[in-house]
C-alpha cells in the first residue's frame, strides 16, 4: 500500500491570481471620508447617594470561626511540607 504525502502542494498560479485581486481591490478603495466629530456633553452629575454601613466581622461570627479553622489548616499544611522537604532527599 502506498502512503499518501501529508506534505502540501504549492499552488503558485494560484497565489499570484489572489494577490493582484487583493491588490486590485486595496487601491480601487476610496479613502474614508474624513469626519468631524462633536464632543460630548459633560455628564450630569448627581448627589451622592447614602452608603449602607459595610458589614463587619462582629456581624458575622460564623466567619472568624471559619478564618480561624482555615489559618490552623494551612499552618499545619506548610509544616508538613517543610518537614517533607526536609527528610525526602
Amino acid at each position: 500500500m502506498g502512503s499518501k504525502s501529508r506534505r502540501k502542494r504549492k499552488h503558485s498560479l494560484q497565489s499570484k491570481k489572489r494577490r493582484k485581486q487583493i491588490s486590485t481591490v486595496l487601491t480601487s478603495q476610496q479613502p474614508a471620508a474624513a469626519q468631524t466629530y462633536k464632543p460630548a456633553p459633560p455628564p450630569k452629575v448627581a448627589a451622592p447617594s447614602v452608603k449602607e454601613p459595610t458589614p463587619t466581622l462582629a456581624q458575622y461570627p460564623q466567619i472568624s470561626n471559619e478564618l480561624r479553622r482555615i489559618g490552623i489548616l494551612a499552618g499545619i499544611m506548610l509544616v508538613t511540607l517543610v518537614v517533607l522537604a526536609l527528610v525526602l532527599p
